[in-house]
């Protein structure tokens, strides 16, 4: 039969490892904190800028940057808030090996400015809109995605990711294909310019 005290120095070596954890993980997490943050912006947040995120989230992960570069999406209008990409979208993803069906749609919010060092929007409209919510406060850079693909030597013929929304599903290809090759400039940029302190 178990001692009282042998129950109590279990209890209490118990609880010295579960803080000394606990320290652990704490210290990780500071040391992990995301250095650089991109924000992808499209209309309604279903089509190009949810591909736009799953791919440059997932180029950062296979490069071993997810704990360094934060990577989110939203739209300037209200319309498909809380919903998941567009079917269509979703299906150009999946034949490529990337799932984006987790991603959920929401509105820019004025506080995104304060949050994201990068706020790329797929087109002119919406860099627009952008530039309208803007505070003089933002340091951080506002403008077009595409143009990025020229860091990684693929200058693209066009500077907007068109919406494919009212077209076919060629259309949601076509985009992928942009988008892909904006963020691998995206991240050899990001690499050139905000170089990892270890």
């Amino acid at each position: 039969m178990t001692s009282l005290s042998g129950v109590l120095y279990n209890h209490v070596l118990y609880r010295l490892l579960y803080t000394a954890q606990l320290s652990s993980n704490r210290c990780f997490a500071m040391n992990s904190t995301p250095q650089v943050s991109v924000l992808f912006v499209c209309l309604g947040n279903i089509c190009r800028s949810p591909t736009a995120h799953g791919i440059f989230e997932a180029l950062v992960r296979d490069a071993g940057l997810d704990g360094w570069i934060r990577v989110d999406s939203a739209g300037t209008g209200d319309w498909h808030i809380g919903k998941s990409p567009d079917k269509r979208a979703m299906a150009a993803a999946l034949g490529r090996g990337l799932d984006i069906g987790h991603l959920i749609a929401r509105q820019v919010r004025p506080s995104d400015f304060d949050q994201f060092d990068y706020i790329l929007a797929m087109d002119r409209s919406n860099l627009s809109n952008l530039e309208r919510m803007r505070p003089p406060s933002f340091a951080g850079h506002l403008g077009l995605f595409l143009p990025f693909a020229a860091y990684a030597g693929q200058p693209l013929e066009t500077d907007e990711v068109p919406d494919p929304y009212y077209g076919e599903a060629g259309g949601f290809q076509h985009v992928y294909e942009l988008v892909e090759q904006a963020a691998r400039g995206l991240l050899a940029h990001i690499s050139q310019h905000h170089p990892r302190s270890i």
